[in-house]
């Protein structure tokens, strides 16, 4: 009866947390819950069916998939350690609840693995691999929440389809190598606070669902290709306050691949992007290296600060030499984005290629990136009125200028470095009081996406952070990302 009455809770919590028009109020941390029935680690957890509570601070073992029925709840509490092995998933046709805390997160993580620091190659750092598999979320997954929660050298090689053929969008057996994966357009799925580090491929597929995806840390993504955060299909939400350092491709990235549902759209704001873009051995230009909106898809881009980056903003313009598609550029009001809108995005390039490319330029397909007043640099004055999109420019007089003054990371860097260097480490991303990317964002020239998004300490959004005034994920009043 008690178990009956815990989920009768959860799913009253979700109604009215649907309903709250708090949409940028931060929710206050509440004791750990338990959800059915304790999981015990007293041995190693094989592959099956499993729903209940693995308990705080204790560490499992996994030797084989985690599967959650459609109906059954996994929640994980504060401080829980998970070595996944064999190349081991969850397959989450469930819920999964997963709550780590700021005091005490979650890991889940190959055991056989450690975190390097300095220069990272793909040839030469497994964190490019894929130690255990992924969280692979499918169409009667409703709701996933993790937060506070490390997930480290997942994107090993899927083995066999976690779900029947025909509700599988995105997904090929023994190919596909994601850290996340969610494919519910109903659905809810929310990663807050949380670090990502390592992946082969793109950490994240998204293919439909309400998502906020938020004050999060993602490392080392993508061996000779592959995007951070890439969200398809008919997947629409926030991607705001992360920060996204050493990306093989994109940082973030909207299309709307695989759908008939509707389109893909996200609100990309305050996030901080470094070093993204440098592995990527396709063709140079039919990718990004920050932000990439194509397919028929539509994004609101602001307040981001871009350092180093192969590419800035990208807003696709039709077939070229590789396979990307028009981004969705009219107007439409009946839409959550009614239209593609981006400015007050701050660049930093330390040699003149990226500074050719603070506009991106039609170098192997056609864009439609329109230089903006706003931005800094002013891209408008910079190439002037005459300047069509898309041509080539000369950005050399750009290099080197509007230092952003982190608290601790070298700039100018020379030799290179920003290829390499593709995690934290020690390096402080926050803002000094006198960096020019400080109160120049934008709080007023758009809204977040709140529709289908539920607020809740634990199922839902902890927080819906609305844009912050100073450029980049890191607000000097302490707020945006915490890490």
């Amino acid at each position: 009866m008690k178990k009956l009455q815990i989920i009768s809770l959860c799913v009253s919590l979700l109604a009215l947390a649907s309903c709250s028009k708090k949409k940028d109020s931060v929710v206050v941390s509440v004791p750990q819950i338990l959800i059915g029935k304790p999981i015990s680690n007293a041995s190693t957890l094989v592959a099956g069916n499993y729903k209940g509570t693995m308990l705080a601070n204790q560490t499992y073992t996994v030797a084989g998939d985690i599967t959650i029925n459609a109906g059954d709840t996994l929640l994980i509490q504060k401080g829980v350690k998970i070595n996944m092995t064999h190349g081991a998933n969850f397959i989450v046709n469930g819920d999964l609840i997963c709550l780590g805390t700021k005091d005490a997160p979650v890991t889940i993580t190959d055991p056989r693995r450690s975190k390097t620091t300095g220069s990272s190659t793909a040839a030469t750092d497994s964190a490019y691999v894929g130690g255990w598999g992924g969280i692979y979320c499918g169409n009667t997954a409703k709701l996933v929440v993790i937060k506070w929660t490390h997930l480290d050298f997942g994107g090993a090689t899927l083995q066999a389809l976690p779900f029947p053929q025909g509700q599988t969008t995105g997904l090929k057996a023994g190919d596909s190598q994601y850290v996340l994966y969610f494919e519910n357009p109903n659905g809810v799925f929310i990663l807050e606070d949380s670090w990502i580090y390592g992946s082969p491929d793109d950490a994240t597929r998204f293919y439909g669902g309400y998502f906020n995806i938020m004050r999060n840390t993602m490392e080392k993504c993508g061996g000779t290709g592959g995007d951070g955060f890439n969200a398809k299909g008919s997947s629409v939400g926030n991607m705001a306050y992360n920060l996204i350092i050493g990306g093989a491709t994109n940082g973030t990235k909207t299309a709307s691949d695989g759908t008939t549902a509707g389109e893909c759209q996200f609100a990309m704001y305050n996030n901080t992007y470094v070093n993204d873009g440098f592995r990527n051995t396709g063709v140079y230009g039919a990718r990004s290296g920050s932000v990439e909106i194509e397919n028929n898809s539509r994004a609101l881009v602001y307040n981001n600060l871009i350092v180093d980056c192969n590419f800035g903003v990208r807003i696709a313009g039709g077939p070229g030499g590789a396979k990307v598609y028009l981004a969705d550029t009219l107007y439409n009001a009946s839409s959550a984005i009614p239209k593609t809108a981006y400015g007050y995005n701050f660049y930093y390039a330390d040699n003149a290629a990226q500074a050719g490319q603070f506009v991106p330029t039609s170098v192997a397909q056609p864009v439609v990136t329109h230089p903006q007043s706003t931005d800094i640099p002013n891209m408008a004055a910079f190439l002037g009125s005459s300047y069509t999109f898309g041509f080539v420019y000369d950005g050399s007089s750009l290099v080197g200028k509007n230092n952003p003054l982190f608290v601790n990371y070298p700039l100018p860097v020379a030799n290179s470095f920003w290829i390499t260097q593709a995690s934290v480490d020690g390096f402080n991303f926050r803002l000094q009081a006198s960096s020019p990317a400080a109160g120049k964002g934008t709080t007023t020239a758009f809204t977040p996406i709140t529709a289908g998004i539920p607020v809740d300490a634990n199922f839902g959004s902890s927080g819906i952070t609305p844009p912050g005034k100073d450029m980049g994920c890191y607000q000097l009043n302490g707020t945006g990302n915490q890490h």
